[in-house]
């Protein structure tokens, strides 16, 4: 399984996360379908390692995306620059 990091996000006009982006990077932008087929498929997983803290991305239950919770808000992925 290949891990791949999240520098931005994508969202709607109701701000929703619809893609994960790494500029530069071949895969990005990953719509937010296809990257919760790779993590249940196991074929990729996505981090976000900002201001020193890195946490794992993960798929809830309903379907969303959600970063754990820690000790800053800088890595949550709706405080990621847009992409």
């Amino acid at each position: 399984m290949a891990a791949r990091r999240i520098r931005q996000t994508g969202k709607n006009s109701d701000r929703d996360i619809i893609s994960l982006c790494n500029t530069g990077e071949p895969w990005s932008p990953r719509t937010k379908a296809d990257a919760i087929a790779d993590m249940r498929s196991g074929s990729h997983s996505y981090y976000v390692d900002e201001a020193g803290y890195k946490t794992d991305v993960h798929v809830t239950s309903g379907g969303d995306l959600r970063t754990d919770a820690d000790q800053t808000s800088k890595n949550n992925l709706d405080n990621l620059p847009d992409c």
